[in-house]
């Protein structure tokens, strides 16, 4: 005579436990900001952009003709050093998981790779928003000093349109620099792709006439090119801006979007 149990089935309940709480997205947020300027390689980029900055704009007041000191051209003096270097944190922030092997922390302690991405694109954002508005004071008091010390036209004359590009060119470059660094994740060789292939593509388009109507369609930096001439700017440009935007920054941003959400993370 044989006896059988009844077992219940079993079924796994997939609905999240209620007591546990997902991370706030705010301290994800702090978190990833504290990241970009209490680590060596991002404290001294932005000691960098600092000191190189005032640098340009010294040189600047005393090689520059008085009638040149003006507000508009102050702020091109200090766009370049950060249109340069900025781009670079953008890649650190997101190269440093795995090129410093933090990874299998952060996304123990965060297992939604999406939100972490979200987080460090928003921290280099703002980043890159308050380095414009610091750049922006830099170039006012660098006009007054012209005015003061060394006779400077001292004009104000700058637009609306003008700000606009220049939070716009900014933003652009840093997007594309943590782009490029999520699509890579290798900090050295996200540097080196940033900086030398839009290069060489810009050369290429110079050297080869056939090409030339095409360069604002594929060259980002041909097509930004009218945005700081109000005068020749034409509604058509957005368009460039459009395609060579999508094809520099959104395209590489959605691929290292997917290969983060991918890739195996190593704690060796």
């Amino acid at each position: 005579m044989s006896t059988a149990t009844h077992q219940a089935p079993f079924h796994l309940d997939a609905s999240p436990d209620p007591s546990v709480t997902r991370v706030p997205f705010t301290r994800l947020l702090r978190v990833e900001l504290r990241k970009l300027v209490d680590t060596r390689a991002g404290f001294w980029l932005l000691t960098a952009i600092g000191l190189i900055t005032v640098a340009v704009i010294v040189v600047f007041l005393f090689v520059a003709d008085p009638d040149q000191l003006t507000f508009v051209n102050f702020v091109g003096a200090t766009a370049t050093p950060q249109s340069i270097l900025l781009p670079v944190l953008g890649i650190l922030a997101v190269t440093a998981e795995w090129s410093q092997r933090t990874g299998l922390v952060t996304f123990t302690l965060e297992p939604s790779r999406l939100r972490i991405a979200v987080a460090k694109l928003v921290a280099v954002t703002l980043v890159g928003l308050l380095a414009v508005v610091v750049a922006l004071g830099v170039a006012a008091l660098s006009n007054l000093a012209g005015m003061a010390f060394m006779d400077g036209a001292g004009s104000w004359n700058v637009g609306a349109a003008n700000v606009r590009d220049f939070f716009a060119v900014q933003l652009i470059g840093i997007v594309q620099g943590f782009a490029f660094g999520m699509l890579l994740m290798n900090t050295a060789a996200a540097i080196v792709l940033y900086y030398v292939i839009p290069i060489a593509w810009t050369v290429l388009f110079s050297m080869v006439g056939a090409l030339e109507n095409a360069a604002p369609w594929l060259d980002v930096n041909t097509a930004m090119a009218p945005a700081f001439d109000q005068q020749t700017f034409q509604g058509g440009d957005w368009a460039h801006i459009a395609v060579a935007g999508t094809i520099w920054v959104v395209v590489p941003l959605a691929l290292g979007l997917v290969r983060l959400l991918r890739r195996e993370v190593k704690s060796a």
